[in-house]
């Protein structure tokens, strides 16, 4: 479920909340071998599905980096924020892979608003986000992105 925020000066209230989690993502070997062409990341662990098979995983992984760069979709569907000229994805303040993130799987995003701080002409969020493997023990990816929206 999507929480909806009509602007910027509606943020402060949220911070401390969780903000629940998004719907799931599929994470297949199609996504990870496109993710490896724009990448030119072509280790055999994400993309030789037969060696992978003999490998450290029983099968191929995705990319931290891919697991990574789906904070943003799994992050637009749990906050929108109405009435903003634009947003922009500043960065991250720590990342971690606790678990790998085999083909086939799916994922989605938990977060909680942890800070905001006022900008000139905006606010910049910082997010508590993990993103889970469905069936996993451990996350696939704990973050700490940095948001800023500007009125």
């Amino acid at each position: 479920m999507t929480i909806v925020v009509d602007s910027i000066k509606d943020l402060p209230r949220l911070v401390g909340t969780s903000l629940g989690s998004s719907d799931w993502l599929d994470v297949d070997q199609r996504r990870i071998d496109t993710f490896a062409e724009a990448t030119d990341d072509h280790q055999w662990i994400h993309v030789d599905v037969d060696r992978a098979k003999d490998g450290p995983f029983g099968g191929t992984i995705a990319h931290g980096y891919l697991t990574l760069s789906l904070l943003v979709p799994l992050w637009s569907s749990l906050l929108e924020v109405r009435d903003v000229a634009t947003k922009v994805n500043y960065g991250l303040d720590k990342v971690r892979f606790p678990a790998p993130l085999p083909a086939g799987s799916r994922v989605r995003a938990s977060a909680t608003v942890a800070e905001l701080r006022d900008l000139p002409n905006g606010v910049q969020l910082t997010i508590d986000a993990v993103v889970e493997r469905e069936g996993g023990g451990k996350p696939v990816c704990v973050a700490r992105p940095v948001f800023r929206y500007y009125a």
